[in-house]
């Protein structure tokens, strides 16, 4: 039997902490969703190692803030913004065609949540087509220039959230049935979940790393905006439940995979804590779905996807 992938680091681990040793000059990393949030601190743990990064931003005004804020913070003059909006894919080719060059880093981190019943520009449910649509026509995209760099990491945020259901490949934009938020971010971050699984296999020839995660439960970011409060209780020790946590230690995960060398090789699996995370226990809010880590969906949601954005093979 396979042993899990632990490291020294766990919930209460900061993003500094696991970067501190980490030298990432030379590198070049995007992180969509920079401009606040975990993001941001994702953005400006890589920048303080060293990396030259790009935030992706679809306010871009925000996202320039973000930027120069970090270089302040950092002495790292190599962080700018761009401006992309991933429900759109006319701005995601857009993005994707004025980068050139390596690319190291790639961390898909922008996301909405329960949102309100929306169509995007080409007609696909929102939280969908910007949670996994608009990161896998970038993240395909991009491919190239992530083979070209040699042992390139992509990280894809996902959520515990994604235990409250699979991908809805019968109605994927509630089309047939009535729209229910949560069913739809659901489905999106199970989907994020399903495209790290194939993409690890489709690019392991080509070097790419590609993982997914859960950040935590992180309370007082912009993700909850369409939350009227956070739930009545939550257990911080993530014994039977996800682990609440500050934005800090919320962005540590993510920036272990993007970075850190303990993980070196490791590719289509499931972090949280900054641990492999277990399969999922019915009753207990963390671990991983079995449907969100089938080969069989995985590979099902890669045609989907191709066929919805018109992106890849």
């Amino acid at each position: 039997m396979k042993q899990p992938i632990t490291t020294p680091f766990g919930a209460q681990s900061t993003a500094s902490e696991v970067v501190a040793s980490t030298d990432l000059i030379g590198r070049r990393a995007i992180v969509t969703g920079g401009a606040g949030g975990l993001g941001q601190e994702t953005a400006r743990a890589l920048a303080s190692a060293g990396a030259e990064v790009t935030i992706a931003a679809r306010n871009l005004d925000l996202g320039n803030a973000a930027a120069r804020e970090i270089a302040a913070q950092t002495g790292n003059p190599l962080t700018r913004a761009a401006q992309l909006d991933l429900a759109d894919l006319a701005s995601v080719k857009e993005f994707a065609a004025s980068w050139s060059g390596p690319l190291h880093i790639l961390v898909a981190n922008a996301g909405v949540m329960a949102t309100p019943e929306r169509r995007t520009p080409q007609g696909r449910e929102l939280q969908f087509a910007t949670n996994h649509l608009g990161h896998f026509a970038l993240a395909v995209s991009l491919h190239d220039s992530l083979a070209a760099a040699g042992k390139a990491r992509v990280v894809v945020l996902s959520s515990v959230g994604h235990v409250n259901g699979p991908v809805r490949f019968h109605d994927p934009d509630f089309t047939k049935e009535p729209y229910d938020p949560w069913l739809a971010y659901a489905q999106s971050k199970t989907a994020n979940i399903l495209f790290a699984v194939e993409a690890a296999k489709r690019w392991a020839a080509d070097g790419i790393a590609v993982n997914a995660l859960n950040p935590g439960r992180i309370w007082g970011t912009n993700l909850g905006r369409h939350m009227e409060a956070p739930p009545a209780s939550f257990d911080p020790s993530g014994q039977s439940g996800v682990s609440v946590k500050n934005i800090a230690q919320g962005a540590a995960t993510s920036v272990l995979l993007a970075a850190s060398p303990l993980v070196e090789g490791v590719t289509g699996t499931y972090f949280e804590d900054c641990q492999e995370a277990a399969p999922f226990t019915p009753g207990v809010r963390r671990g991983v779905a079995d449907y969100a880590v089938d080969p069989d969906n995985a590979r099902r949601l890669w045609d989907l996807s191709v066929e919805l954005t018109g992106v890849g093979q």
